[in-house]
C-alpha cells in the first residue's frame, strides 16, 4: 500500500447586463479575427445544413452577435428565440447599428441593407459559425467537460490543477471565472454562449494552452451552446432535483444531460467518467455507446477509482483509494464525504495523462475553490465557513458535513434568490431548520422580488416558526450569527459563495460574504482593519 499525505494542515438588472456585456465584449475583442482573415458570408455558412441565404453572400464578416446592443459594423446578428424576449424584435436595431446580415429561424422582414439568412436550427448554426469564425480553436485543444447537478466547479478546478504542471497553461470555463492562459476574467455564466465560448477557446490557444476544462450546465446542453465541440472526456457527477422549474422533471433533466454523452450535440466523447454510486450514473453507463471508453468512480466494488475506509474530520478527509489493484492511503484537505467523490472524479478524468500518484502529490499545492466550504479565519475561537449551497440538496450535504465535524452548534445564515424556483424555498428552509441549531434568513440576490414575498415562501416550510430569525440586511444577519457563536461552534454563511455582489430589482451593490465576515470578526475582536 502506498501512503500519501500530500496535504499538511493549513446594480440594476440593466446595470448587471452592462457589466456582463462589458466583460464578454472585452473577451470577444481580444480574440477578434485579423482583418485579413475575415470570412465572407458564403464562407461562414458554407456546408451548414438547411441554411438559405437571401441577398449578397459575398460581404465580409467582422463580428458575430446575438445581442443587438453589442452589434458593430460588419457584424452578423443572430436573432435567437428566447424565453422572455425574441431576437426578432431587435432586427431593425441591429441593422441600424451596422449588422450586414441577420440570421433567423424563419422567414422574417429585414431592412434592404442587410442579407437574410434563414436557419431553422439557429442555435446549432450559431455554434458552427462561431467555431468557424474563430478558426476552430477546439481542434488545437483537448477538451474535458464536467456535467452534473453539484460539484462541477470543484471537479473542474481539481482536474485543471492536476493537468497543469507548470508547462503549458490549461484553460478553464466555469461558474467562478474563465482562465484563458494569458488572463483570467470573472464568469458571467457557467457555460457561455457559443460566440463567447469560441472566442475564449481561441484566446486559450493563443496563450499556449493544449487542454481546456469546461463546466457543462444542463441549460448549456439544452440550449446547444456546446453543440459541435469535440470532447476528449466528459464527466458525469450526479443528478438530483435542481432546475426542475426549467426541465419539468428528473426524467427530462436526465435526458438533457445524457445528450452530452450520446452524440446528440455532434459527437460523443471519447471517454466517459461516471459516478457509479449515482442511480442516474448507473443508468447512463448502461445506455452509453459501446465505443465510448468507460471509467467509473465511487465507493461501489465495481468502481475503477474506489474510495473506502473514509474518515471525515475537521482537518480534512482520509480514505483508502483503490485503482486497478493498486492502493493509496490518501489525506485530502477538502472537507466532507461529497468531496471524496469530487476528488475521485478529478483523478479519473486525468488518469490518461497524469499517473494517480503524481496527481495525488499535486494536491499539496491545491488552494481549494473560492466560496466552496471556504474557511474564514481571523483568529476567532469558532469556525466560519462560506459556501455556495443554494438548493435543498446542497444545503443538506453541507450542513450534514459541518455537523459531523463539530461537537458544538451549527449556526446558519441563508436566503433564497429572487426570480428563481419558488418551490425550492420551503424545502431549503426545512433543511436549514432541521440541521441547524440557530438560523437567520436574509437577502440573497432578491432581484425582481420583494423580500417579504421570499420570506413568506421560506416561512411556509418551517415546522416550528421561531427557529429562524428573519433579517432584511445580510450584513446584520451575518453579524448576529457571529455574535451568537461560542467556542467550537460553526457558522455557515450560505447561498452566495464566491459572489461579490448583491442583486436587487434596480441596483447591484458590492457584497462579498467572505470579506464582510472577515471585517466583522476583526472588529468584534478589536483588531484594526
Amino acid at each position: 500500500m502506498n501512503t500519501l499525505s500530500p496535504i499538511t494542515e493549513r446594480p440594476a438588472r440593466g446595470a448587471r447586463s452592462f457589466i456582463v456585456g462589458g466583460s464578454s465584449q472585452l473577451l470577444q475583442r481580444a480574440a477578434r479575427r485579423p482583418a485579413s482573415m475575415n470570412l465572407r458570408l458564403e464562407q461562414l455558412f458554407s456546408g451548414i445544413p438547411d441554411v438559405r441565404v437571401e441577398g449578397d453572400a459575398r460581404r465580409p464578416v467582422h463580428a458575430l452577435c446575438s445581442d443587438s446592443r453589442r452589434v458593430t459594423p460588419g457584424a452578423v446578428f443572430f436573432a435567437l428565440p428566447g424565453a422572455r424576449t425574441n431576437g426578432g424584435q431587435y432586427i431593425e436595431e441591429a441593422v441600424h447599428r451596422g449588422a450586414i446580415a441577420v440570421v433567423a429561424p424563419t422567414q422574417v422582414w429585414v431592412p434592404r441593407t442587410a442579407t437574410l439568412i434563414v436557419a431553422p436550427a439557429i442555435r446549432r448554426t450559431l455554434a458552427l459559425c462561431a467555431r468557424r469564425f474563430y478558426g476552430s480553436p477546439q481542434d488545437k485543444l483537448q477538451l474535458t467537460g464536467v456535467a452534473g447537478t453539484s460539484g462541477k466547479t470543484v471537479v473542474g478546478s481539481l482536474t485543471r490543477h492536476f493537468l497543469e504542471a507548470g508547462e503549458a497553461p490549461v484553460g478553464f470555463l466555469g461558474t467562478i471565472h474563465y482562465a484563458l492562459g494569458a488572463r483570467t476574467l470573472p464568469a458571467y455564466r457557467t457555460t457561455p454562449e457559443p460566440i463567447d465560448m469560441h472566442a475564449m477557446l481561441a484566446q486559450m490557444v493563443e496563450g499556449g494552452a493544449k487542454e481546456a476544462i469546461l463546466e457543462v450546465s444542463s441549460h448549456g446542453i439544452d440550449q446547444e451552446r456546446v453543440f459541435g465541440l469535440d470532447w476528449e472526456s466528459m464527466v458525469f457527477l450526479n443528478l438530483y432535483g435542481e432546475h426542475l422549474d426549467y426541465h419539468g422533471s428528473l426524467e427530462n433533466y436526465y435526458a438533457v444531460v445524457k445528450r452530452a454523452f450520446d452524440g446528440s450535440l455532434g459527437k460523443s466523447p471519447r471517454r466517459a467518467i461516471v459516478n457509479v454510486d449515482d442511480v442516474w450514473g448507473r443508468r447512463l453507463l448502461d445506455e452509453l455507446h459501446p465505443d465510448i471508453e468507460r471509467i467509473t468512480f465511487g465507493t461501489s466494488e465495481e468502481a475503477r477509482f474506489r474510495a473506502s475506509e473514509i474518515e471525515c474530520g475537521p482537518d480534512g478527509t482520509r480514505f483508502t483509494l483503490t485503482v486497478d489493484g493498486e492502493t493509496f492511503r490518501v489525506f485530502s484537505p477538502l472537507p466532507g464525504r461529497f468531496n471524496v467523490d469530487n476528488l475521485l472524479a478529478a483523478l479519473a478524468a486525468t488518469a490518461h495523462r497524469v499517473p494517480t500518484a503524481t496527481a495525488l502529490g499535486r494536491l499539496i499545492d491545491f488552494d481549494g475553490v473560492r466560496g466552496r466550504t471556504e474557511k474564514v479565519d481571523a483568529g476567532q475561537s469558532f469556525h466560519v465557513v462560506v459556501d455556495y449551497a443554494h438548493t435543498p440538496g446542497s444545503y443538506a450535504k453541507t450542513l450534514e458535513m459541518l455537523r459531523s465535524l463539530t461537537k458544538g452548534r451549527v449556526l446558519t445564515v441563508f436566503g433564497c434568490g429572487g426570480d428563481r424556483d419558488a418551490r425550492q424555498r420551503p424545502l431549503i428552509a426545512r433543511t436549514v431548520a432541521d440541521l441547524s441549531d440557530m438560523a437567520w434568513a436574509t437577502a440573497d440576490n432578491p432581484r425582481g422580488e420583494t423580500l417579504d414575498g421570499i420570506f413568506a415562501d421560506i416561512r411556509s416550510g418551517l415546522r416550528v416558526k421561531d427557529l429562524v430569525t428573519f433579517i432584511d440586511d445580510r450584513r446584520q444577519a451575518i453579524s448576529l450569527a457571529l455574535d451568537a457563536a461560542a467556542p467550537g461552534d460553526i457558522v455557515l454563511i450560505a447561498g452566495k459563495g464566491h459572489e461579490t455582489f448583491q442583486e436587487y430589482a434596480d441596483s447591484i451593490v458590492p457584497f462579498d460574504d467572505r470579506a464582510v465576515a472577515r471585517e466583522l470578526l476583526r472588529k468584534k475582536m478589536g483588531v484594526e482593519t
